[in-house]
């Protein structure tokens, strides 16, 4: 079953065409953006440990991400590309986080739904990927990780559904969707996942 709300404004055919003419550059911020999602799951059990519903779903959430981490820097050793020194901030990420709510239970329903339609931009992202890329292996694993992020934008939201009636739920996510298709809109044409 759906859980999450589509994305309200596709990725720029720019975009695409930034990743594949700087595809070790790509590769290189799309490994940051999975160590940085693990250790996002990671985040929330650290931050709320009183959550127990949802703590099994976070830590496979985060193993899952550290395996993806480890399948793009085992592609980058093959083309002989290193990790980045620093994970540079992410703008898109950067954006959304300032329009979290402050208060302890809002914050808390806010973090899952960022990380919803982060997940779901990634999906979207990554679908756009598969599509473009010639190597055929590549091709399949950008396919599912496309998948597999589709599959995560639906945990968040059912997470958040286990201590938020379900209207507060989608009323929230929705608002975020706008504020995230004014951020894609805005953002600098670069060849990162964001």
């Amino acid at each position: 079953m759906k859980l999450n709300l589509d994305i309200k404004v596709d990725s720029p055919q720019e975009w695409v065409e930034a990743v594949i003419n700087d595809f070790p550059s790509f590769l290189q911020d799309h490994a940051d953006c999975e160590r940085k999602a693990s250790a996002t799951a990671m985040s929330l059990v650290a931050k709320y440990p009183n959550r127990t519903e949802i703590i099994p779903e976070l830590i496979e959430t985060a193993v899952e991400e550290l395996e993806h981490f480890q399948q793009v820097y085992a592609e980058m050793e093959k083309r002989g590309i290193q990790l980045a020194h620093s994970i540079p901030e992410d703008p898109y990420i950067k954006k959304l986080i300032k329009k979290m709510h402050s208060g302890l239970e809002e914050r808390f329903l806010d973090r899952l739904l960022i990380a919803s339609v982060v997940e779901t931009r990634g999906a979207e992202r990554f679908r756009l990927v598969a599509e473009a890329v010639e190597e055929e292996h590549l091709q399949k694993f950008y396919k599912m990780l496309w998948t597999s992020e589709a599959k995560h934008g639906h945990i968040f939201v059912k997470m958040a559904l286990h201590y938020f009636p379900e209207e507060k739920v989608y009323e929230r996510l929705d608002w975020w969707l706008d504020q995230e298709a004014e951020i894609v809109r805005n953002l600098e044409i670069r060849p990162a996942l964001h």
